[in-house]
């Protein structure tokens, strides 16, 4: 964590106490937690009762929103851990003695609830990698009999399959392949499965409530697809204008949602919460479409939506027409201001191995799926996209390498 951040961060929760694997600049006096000092932990003798809560006391603090904008910090108890952990053991059923590999960090809530209450719900084991790199990762697998991927968004499964030497891996006690933090293209899920012979498990959810809905072997599956709500949920899919007015199956609108473990609001926030909260709806910001069986797709982010020639684009549109052709490994695309159009397309690009191709050939191929205008005005060819530290793909970095570009080429 940078030290202005992470000093930051701290002075609005103001803790009793810091523990930490390394010294921090902001606080001296945090504890510094090594092997030595776990070891006399657990010789230690537990003479003193627990001070652990229960039901609605505090459990947990997790930050939302820190790549768009100033942490937003929520309170999870423990009820609500509870009905947040049960709603993830619906999507993603698991057994006793069950092996998990989390990549999410644990303050993403993704890697929070798979990486630790999840193994603790169900007397598991947690395997956490130092660090994620494809190879190693794949190592631990077969290494440690990894049943439940720790998934996350489609760069990780994109990225394992880009190695070299997949073919070669012993993946045989793998049995759940979760997905979520971002919208998967259906071609990363026909890959996968095609390679290990494994199906990926979308779910969507966010800081604010998590699981909302998730693809199931019991309930139904469609690739591109988010799943169906988790029980006891409620998904509307709302105008963008207003907010307010439920729209029919079929059409595409802000998703809001509503159940027992969403967020009471953001803490100490109140103009960010009534932004968000209202009604007791969780406005997400997501755009997505419910269809007559029930499942719900994210078209993306509101903020993403770029407008070109007074047109709406839709960044996964055009990933998906992109992430067709064979050559590609992954993408992402953005918009840049454009003095005519206002905003033209940009798409970053990762070749597979030995794969070749140029703009030209790309979007040609891409006039299959997509109109006109929604035709990338500009395509570059990176080593690897920029990702977050959940995982993600930065599209805010993105986004300020294809202005800088626009206005490089402008001068």
């Amino acid at each position: 964590m940078p030290r202005k951040s992470g000093a930051s961060l701290m002075s609005s929760l103001r803790p009793e106490m810091v523990f930490s694997d390394h010294p921090l600049e902001f606080d001296a006096r945090a504890v510094l937690v090594d092997h030595a000092r776990i070891a006399v932990w657990i010789e230690a003798a537990g003479s003193r009762p627990s001070a652990c809560g229960r039901g609605d006391d505090p459990a947990t603090y997790l930050y939302s929103g820190g790549t768009t904008g100033v942490p937003k910090r929520i309170l999870y108890t423990h009820r609500k851990l509870v009905e947040a952990g049960a709603r993830m053991q619906w999507g993603w059923p698991v057994r006793a003695a069950e092996v998990f590999l989390p990549i999410a960090p644990y303050s993403h809530i993704y890697g929070f609830l798979a990486g630790i209450c999840l193994p603790l719900q169900s007397g598991g084991t947690s395997i956490v990698p130092e660090r994620f790199h494809p190879a190693d990762v794949l190592d631990l697998i077969e290494r440690e009999k990894v049943t439940v991927l720790g998934g996350g968004p489609p760069a990780i499964y994109q990225a394992l399959m880009a190695d070299p030497h997949l073919d070669r891996r012993d993946l045989s006690s793998l049995r759940v392949c979760p997905g979520g933090g971002a919208a998967y293209p259906v071609e990363v899920h026909r890959r996968w499965k095609a390679l290990t012979g494994l199906t990926i498990y979308e779910g969507y959810g966010m800081t604010e409530v998590a699981p909302i809905t998730v693809n199931t072997e019991a309930q139904g599956h469609r690739a591109g697809a988010a799943g169906k709500p988790v029980p006891g949920t409620e998904v509307d899919i709302v105008d963008l204008e207003t907010g307010t007015r439920s729209l029919p199956r079929g059409e595409a609108g802000e998703i809001r949602v509503r159940g027992p473990h969403i967020m009471p609001g953001y803490c100490n926030n109140a103009e960010e919460t009534a932004l968000v909260l209202r009604d007791g709806w969780v406005h997400t910001g997501d755009i997505g479409v419910l269809d007559e069986a029930g499942f719900l797709t994210i078209t993306d982010r509101k903020k993403d939506v770029i407008i070109h020639k007074g047109f709406n684009v839709f960044p996964r549109e055009v990933e998906e027409a992109i992430m067709s052709h064979p050559s590609v490994a992954a993408v992402c695309v953005v918009g840049a201001p454009d003095e005519r159009a206002g905003e033209i397309v940009v798409a970053y690009v990762t070749l597979r191995d030995g794969h070749v191709i140029d703009q030209e050939a790309l979007c040609n191929e891409s006039k299959q799926f997509l109109v006109t205008y929604k035709l990338p005005g500009r395509v570059e060819f990176l080593d690897a996209l920029p990702l977050t530290p959940a995982g993600k793909v930065d599209r805010l970095a993105l986004r300020a390498r294809a202005r800088a570009s626009r206005e490089t080429m402008s001068a």
